[in-house]
């Protein structure tokens, strides 16, 4: 199929790879084989000298040193630079564009064959579970996305960060750490980078150097190429764990206490217009697709995203999501323009995955118009700096409405606010149910019904704390509560969350 020689028949002896890598006049020779160090692919020649042994990761990894400890190194930079021979010695016998086209299953085998007559000629001495880890490898750069194909399929990772070619960060357990993924040049970062853009429709070049995209199973992907990226490329990727996270898991985790679990089911089910901050990383987009398991599976749901990231269960939902514009600077599709749109597709409710501009004033005006149980996210420290921030986007749209105005609306629309907060330890936590009362002269007024509290940390330095309620046993969601029949349920979370804190119970106990 590459033009692989036929077998000959009646030898012990393995026929000389003579066919394929059939020697070429000089001027043939690609312009980067100086580059590479290639030679020409001639069996008779003598073996190559060893390359002697390179610098040690460590070396090449000069300070500044990483936030934490490094994870161990695997791979040395003899690997990649044999890597990186073979590679270019691939591209100059296979068809790749053909391969990538074919079964992988099938082009695996073809690519075994192959490499094992490229590592021959170039006498590169490599174990056979080495060469099945480069194999690896390299099918990945073919098929996947190199070597992100590890990091991708280890459930533990929240974050991937890479820095340029030689530098890949990720997050496990809250804490950031080095690994030893290198790729082989910046040009096949960028390739990679493309790749995975161009699946959604959208594009990352030197015009329109910046991008945001998603994966196939919903992680979030940034992508900012030079010359506005100074080091190389850089690519950021939050993933989103296979296995859907629930708030029982949550509790496991102890991102909240079994009363606020309770509480915070109810208010999903009682239709409150939800809006949920937090700064980068806090888990607002967690906590969401949390809320959202418990609407009816009755319900029409439409979500508006800039890359659609939420994993609603639910049947009947309406995806949308925005659009860049083109190469001529047309066709841009808004938040703004799907949040207007889904107002004519008969939901129920709205979910805007973020809200970050003008979009907030529709979003508001849906609330507060019939579509009970609306629920969206957006950055802010605080529950009143998120209604400091809701007051600046609408402002941002130059309606020039008085800020009384603006705030009568918030205060008519929107009836709990979670915040979620990423501790210094790592951790995440709910740290506040607070749920907004209304206006009093040109001053909006909330109350918290539910806070977390510090209490210390242990020995290995990780926060201690307890959710506590504020002494709030009648929150104005209540009347939903009663309105659904779960007055009850609320009315009994709430005070087993003031007897907890009153006894001076941790959480543990």
């Amino acid at each position: 199929m590459f033009g692989r020689r036929a077998k000959s028949g009646g030898s012990q002896t393995p026929p000389k790879p003579e066919s394929r890598f059939a020697e070429r006049p000089e001027s043939t020779s690609r312009g980067n084989d100086s580059y590479l160090g290639r030679r020409e692919l001639v069996p008779q020649q003598e073996p190559e000298e060893q390359v002697p042994e390179p610098k040690t990761m460590k070396q090449v990894f000069a300070p500044p040193p990483p936030p934490t400890k490094a994870a161990p190194t695997k791979k040395n930079a003899t690997y990649y630079q044999n890597k990186e021979v073979i590679f270019q010695a691939l591209v100059d016998t296979i068809d790749m564009a053909r391969l990538s086209q074919m079964d992988i299953d099938v082009a695996k085998r073809e690519l075994r064959a192959v490499l094992s007559d490229i590592i021959a000629v170039k006498n590169i001495l490599l174990s056979i579970a080495e060469q099945e880890e480069l194999l690896n490898d390299i099918s990945s750069d073919i098929f996947g996305y190199g070597p992100l194909d590890s990091l991708l399929a280890r459930d533990d990772i929240a974050d991937i960060m890479v820095n340029g070619s030689n530098r890949t960060y990720i997050e496990v357990n809250g804490h950031v750490e080095l690994t030893d993924i290198q790729f082989r040049d910046d040009a096949q970062l960028t390739a990679i980078c493309q790749r995975i853009v161009s699946q959604v429709g959208r594009r990352v070049d030197e015009s329109s150097p910046i991008c945001d995209a998603r994966l196939a199973d919903g992680s979030r992907v940034n992508v900012i190429l030079p010359p506005l990226a100074i080091d190389g490329p850089a690519l950021t990727i939050r993933k989103f764990k296979k296995d859907k996270l629930t708030l029982d898991q949550l509790l496991r985790f102890g991102s909240v206490s079994q009363e606020t679990a309770e509480i915070l089911q109810i208010i999903g089910r009682v239709r409150c217009n939800v809006l949920i901050s937090g700064g980068t990383g806090s888990g607002k987009t967690t906590l969401l697709n949390c809320l959202t398991q418990y609407i009816e599976h009755t319900e029409r749901i439409i979500t508006c995203e800039d890359a659609a990231e939420l994993q609603l269960q639910q049947p009947h939902v309406v995806r949308l999501e925005t659009r860049p514009p083109n190469l001529e600077g047309e066709g841009q599709v808004t938040m703004r323009d799907l949040v207007r749109n889904c107002l004519r597709m008969r939901p129920e409710r709205i979910i805007v995955g973020e809200v970050r501009g003008t979009e907030a004033l529709d979003l508001l005006q849906a609330m507060n118009t019939g579509h009970d149980g609306s629920m969206g996210t957006l950055h802010a420290n605080s529950p009143r700096e998120a209604i400091q921030r809701l007051e600046s986007m609408v402002t941002m749209g130059g309606y020039g409405l008085p800020i009384k105005t603006i705030r009568e609306m918030i205060a008519s629309s929107i009836d709990v606010i979670i915040q979620a907060a990423r501790m210094r330890d790592g951790s995440r936590r709910v740290t506040h149910v607070t749920e907004v009362l209304g206006m009093e002269g040109d001053v909006m007024t909330t109350q918290d019904v539910v806070i977390y509290e510090i209490t210390g940390e242990d020995e290995n330095g990780r926060l201690i704390g307890q959710h506590r309620g504020t002494g709030v046993l009648r929150p104005k969601f209540r009347e939903r509560a009663s309105y659904y029949g779960i007055d009850t349920e609320l009315a009994d979370a709430l005070e087993r969350l003031e007897r907890k804190h009153g006894i001076g119970l941790s959480e543990e106990d």
